[in-house]
């Protein structure tokens, strides 16, 4: 436990246009992976635009060389679970601008964006900002294997230092 770098809370907002696959039966719920780290949402009954507002943490030990996988699944009370579509997002530019030195750096400042392309899941620009003092990120994702459907999601960071004792 002393390698820790910090924890990352993933705020898990909202779904958008999901497919509906089974109107009458759509549970939706997320799922988020990295390495052997999952942590997941509830259930949000018959809903293809869900309001999860549900906040994650995944323990940061070391700079990730690997995505954090979303997965977006529909809870079958009788059959197994069906995924309905995935997407990935790289916290290392998250964790570049935590490393910053931003004592001076307003509120509402922009410290960088991400553009969507063929290399991300993102569904519109993200931003790293500062607020409340806190190095925070916005991101929309697309999620793939599916013909529409995104996540919004909010990332913030709490530092090592303080997690030690919190974990």
């Amino acid at each position: 436990m002393e390698n820790i770098l910090g924890l990352l809370r993933i705020r898990v907002i909202r779904g958008i246009n999901l497919p509906e696959r089974d109107i009458r039966s759509c549970y939706p719920y997320v799922v988020i992976t990295l390495g052997k780290q999952k942590v997941m949402t509830g259930a949000v009954k018959k809903n293809a635009n869900p309001e999860w507002n549900e906040e994650l943490t995944l323990l940061i030990a070391d700079i990730p060389n690997i995505p954090i996988i979303l997965r977006v699944y529909d809870r079958h009370k009788v059959s197994r679970d069906g995924e309905i579509g995935d997407a990935e997002f790289d916290i290392r530019p998250f964790l570049e601008s935590i490393a910053m030195h931003l004592d001076n750096v307003i509120d509402g400042t922009v410290i960088t964006t991400m553009k969507p392309n063929i290399e991300n899941c993102l569904a519109e620009e993200s931003y790293i900002s500062l607020e409340n003092g806190q190095v925070v990120q916005h991101m929309f994702l697309r999620l793939r294997n599916v013909e529409c459907g995104e996540v919004e999601l909010k990332l913030h960071w709490i530092d090592g230092s303080s997690s030690r004792n919190a974990v």
